[in-house]
């Protein structure tokens, strides 16, 4: 009766977890989405000067790519994965869980990434409502179980159930399951992170093929594409940029009404887009202050200050800080120059503005400067140093290997300090220094002991194997 008993309450076990990852694609509540959501539903209760990163322009702002976010998080995309790239608070978390809402979570889940990998196999078991067999009461009756090994097995195992419910899901609906991976870069660039993402990829790849389940893969930084592109051909890549500035002036006066705010002449609107451009975090936040232009000029000095203080020059410094400065004479390098660029656009510019050949509103709808990736290699002289820029948002990669800003805010901040008195004589020091600092530790000192007055030091350099030098002269 035992033995027949426990056959039937694995049976019904395994039967049970398709179900309850089933339950996590049905239609309804979803964890992720009801937080996302809830500081819109109680927006009114929010005081106007509330400062958030969520961006509630998505009821009064529709983005050009909303309507591939739609038809992807549908499931009218098949055959393919996707990966949206793109610095951060450009909005692709925002237009995902509109997406998700609109079809009310139907068919996809969405989870976080996370540098811990035993945390992000909690995340994942929470997105699919799957327990890892954790909640099982066979484990009195085995052996120690192999799923011990390690989260990559524990996540091999979850993939496994969710492809055996995205067959079935399939052919049920006539539509694919789709899978939110979001922020990727939160992995770490090493082993067990590009693991975590090649394994997930492969599921990626034969899912797509098959069409019963889209993996989306969001990142904000570049090396995960970079990693993922070696083996990918099913894979479509997806650029979310910065509006433009005539969206962005739309945008902020969408979001000032949206926050009970008086309205602002267009000048004014005019002028806070110049500082922040069109980030989406950065015009949400600016809107809800009584006074754009000073909070504008705020973030200024606030990303200026961060800027200096992540790569500051030190004109004097000791041997020991000698490889970060070097990191931070490359960095100011390759903005210098994206300084230059900006300057040269301008100028141009306003020489046609001059001539009659272009309004004076294009002065306001210039492009972020951008320059080659190989390029960029050349500028620095360093070729390690782009992604750690990258990863700390100081520059933004896009998917054909050009270098910009991160943003017009930090372009804007880096001019300041480029154009400070002193600052090409700064840089110029610090680079010297540097190689004062390299030059030292390549120089060997000979230290003679014991000699006297009359002693002679016979010094050789042999070059040819066979020539020998001799100094006759007394030393």
């Amino acid at each position: 009766m035992v033995f027949v008993g426990g056959i039937a309450y694995v049976a019904w076990y395994k039967a049970n977890v398709l179900e309850k990852i089933e339950v996590a694609f049905s239609a309804g509540y979803d964890p992720a989405l009801e937080l996302a959501n809830r500081a819109a539903k109680h927006q009114g209760a929010l005081p106007a000067d509330h400062e958030s990163d969520d961006i509630p322009w998505s009821k009064h702002l529709r983005r050009d790519d909303q309507d591939l976010m739609d038809q992807i998080v549908g499931g009218g995309e098949t055959g393919h994965y996707f990966m949206l790239l793109g610095p951060k608070g450009t909005g692709k978390t925002t237009m995902l869980y509109d997406a998700m809402a609109k079809i009310h979570a139907e068919g996809v889940s969405i989870c976080e990434a996370h540098p811990d990998l035993e945390v992000f196999r909690l995340r994942l078991g929470k997105a699919l409502n799957y327990e890892y067999h954790e909640d099982s009461q066979t484990g009195l009756f085995q052996r120690r179980d192999p799923r011990e090994g390690g989260p990559a097995l524990d996540i091999e195992r979850a993939l496994n159930k969710l492809e055996k419910v995205a067959l079935r899901y399939s052919e049920k609906k006539k539509r694919p399951l789709v899978l939110i991976l979001n922020n990727v870069h939160f992995f770490n660039n090493d082993d067990s992170g590009k693991n975590i993402l090649l394994q997930f990829q492969q599921r990626a790849e034969s899912w797509a093929a098959s069409g019963i389940l889209t993996i989306v893969f969001s990142s904000d930084d570049f090396w995960p594409f970079y990693l993922m592109r070696k083996t990918a051909s099913r894979m479509q890549v997806i650029s979310i940029r910065d509006l433009n500035p005539s969206q962005a002036l739309q945008a902020a006066a969408k979001m000032r009404r949206a926050c009970h705010r008086s309205d602002e002449p267009l000048k004014t609107y005019a002028e806070v887009v110049g500082y922040v451009g069109g980030r989406l975090a950065y015009l949400n936040k600016v809107a809800r202050q009584a006074d754009m232009v000073k909070y504008a000029q705020s973030l200024l000095l606030i990303e200026k200050a961060w800027l200096q203080s992540q790569i500051g020059l030190i004109p004097d410094h000791d041997d020991d800080v000698m490889d970060e400065q070097k990191w931070s004479s490359c960095s100011w390098l390759l903005l210098r120059e994206f300084v230059k660029m900006r300057q040269e656009q301008v100028r141009e510019i306003e020489e046609q503005v001059a001539a009659g050949e272009k309004p004076p509103e294009a002065l306001t709808d210039l492009p972020l400067p951008k320059i080659p990736y190989y390029r960029c290699r050349q500028i620095m002289t360093r070729p390690d140093f782009l992604e750690a820029l990258d990863r700390l948002n100081i520059i933004a990669i896009d998917i054909h290997h050009d270098v910009t800003p991160d943003s017009l805010l930090l372009l804007r901040a880096a001019q300041e300090v480029v154009e400070e008195e002193g600052f090409d004589q700064q840089l110029d020091d610090v680079r010297d220094r540097v190689d004062e600092i390299e030059s030292l530790h390549r120089t060997r000192e000979l230290t003679f002991k014991d000699v006297k007055a009359g002693d002679r030091i016979r010094l050789s350099v042999d070059k040819g194997g066979a020539l020998l030098v001799e100094d006759e002269r007394p030393s």
